[in-house]
């Protein structure tokens, strides 16, 4: 058999990337560390509302972590492609261990009648830490993966990463509620620990990932430089990213279910952690179907058409009375989420140099993943001032003029195909 018809086998074989002893501990790795961050923003939700009853409280926890990840995120890119990935991942998820400890720890401090504000500012001081750490570790996690998986696998490979990580959301989310109704914040906050250190294990038995040969040792603002120009000069990335962006800055209303949970929908701990859980567990059955089935062309218009419905998914939540329709609306806009995540994340993979992944995955980071908690300060916010529900109305709305606006302005990401 050649090399070629190997390739081709391989590709055609769903499992092709799990069946790599490496990738595997670096998705258990993944999916335990990515588990355990799911359960602490689902408890520091829960756990800030119950002690303050403001909606404002929890989109301060978004700009909190979002104000350091984003600050430092370009710097975060240079060090990346510099430097060994196994040992950056080793040191950042050795530090959220670190900060769940000092979670624990106030937990247990505060137990015997101390005031509420200083368990307040203690809880963000923490959380602002996990946003410097978690610019070096987030990038750190998409950018080792092509220096493990070879080219012809990395689109299977980057199918199983979305739904390890999806997964891991789920699992964190919904037995976080159940962990919290049982055990309360130190109980689950013990579990989190466990859970990091789970995390830690895995990702040491990788081996070293040292930086490409082509990285270079450019001056820091000119290999950031670099990075910007890239992303700005690919117009499929740029778009892909664009997109999201703002789709997620209005569109996500995470945030705000504790609040539907205890004042709309008057549900648990445990209702709490289902809802919490129903996005993700429609995206990871999106991911399964999208990794036996992959997509196969006009993936620019399904991007699209995708932001669009979770637009509209928004709103039918908003706009719920019912745990069971608002579940509904939810496990629909997670189906729609994992399309578009899927999309993004292969454009972005596939078009990146090695010895650029770092800088581009940091610039990833910032315009995606701190959105969200930029979209949970603007939540909280939109809520104090309009009103819950009109604020989720509101944004969902902003979701579907968003994709509207970039169908028109950017026609090389709508008719992207790969």
């Amino acid at each position: 058999m050649t090399d070629t018809q190997t390739i081709q086998q391989a590709q055609q074989d769903p499992l092709a990337s799990m069946r790599l002893p490496e990738f595997r501990h670096l998705m258990l790795g993944r999916f335990s560390f990515i588990m355990a961050l799911r359960m602490m923003s689902t408890l520091v939700g829960w756990w800030l509302y119950e002690l303050t009853g403001d909606p404002l409280a929890i989109g301060l926890v978004g700009l909190a972590e979002a104000v350091p990840a984003i600050s430092l995120a370009l710097y975060a890119g240079h060090i990346i492609d510099l430097s060994d990935k196994r040992k950056l991942l080793l040191k950042g998820v050795s530090l959220y261990l670190t900060a769940a400890c000092l979670l624990l720890l106030l937990s247990y401090s505060f137990q015997n009648g101390s005031t509420k504000s200083l368990l307040v500012t203690g809880i963000y001081c923490v959380i602002f830490c996990t946003g410097i750490i978690r610019s070096f570790t987030g990038p750190s996690f998409s950018a080792i993966l092509a220096q493990m998986v070879p080219r012809p696998l990395l689109a299977n490979a980057i199918t199983w990463n979305q739904g390890v990580w999806l997964t891991a959301s789920v699992a964190g989310h919904a037995t976080g509620g159940f962990i919290i109704a049982a055990f309360h914040s130190t109980g689950t906050l013990w579990v989190i620990s466990g859970l990091i250190a789970l995390g830690l294990l895995s990702i040491y038995r990788l081996l070293p990932k040292p930086p490409s040969p082509k990285a270079g040792q450019q001056k820091t603002w000119e290999s950031v430089k670099e990075g910007i120009r890239f992303v700005v000069s690919t117009k499929e990335v740029l778009g892909a990213l664009t997109l999201d962006l703002f789709a997620v800055l209005f569109g996500g209303l995470v945030a705000m279910v504790p609040v539907f949970a205890k004042d709309v929908l008057k549900i648990g701990p445990i209702g709490f952690g289902w809802l919490n859980a129903a996005s993700d567990i429609g995206a990871i059955i999106i991911i399964l179907t999208l990794t036996f089935f992959p997509m196969k062309k006009a993936q620019g218009k399904k991007l699209f058409y995708a932001v669009g419905g979770f637009g509209c998914c928004i709103i039918l939540f908003a706009l719920s009375k019912t745990f069971w329709l608002s579940f509904i609306a939810l496990l629909l806009s997670g189906l729609l989420d994992g399309i578009s995540v899927v999309i993004r994340g292969t454009i972005l993979q596939l078009k990146t140099p090695d010895e650029m992944r770092g800088r581009v995955m940091s610039v990833n980071s910032m315009f995606i993943n701190s959105s969200n908690e930029i979209g949970q300060f603007e939540s909280g916010v939109a809520a104090r001032l309009l009103g819950v529900v009109p604020s989720v109305v509101f944004g969902g709305s902003m979701t579907l003029l968003v994709v509207i606006l970039t169908w028109f302005k950017a026609p090389s990401l709508r008719k992207m195909e790969y």
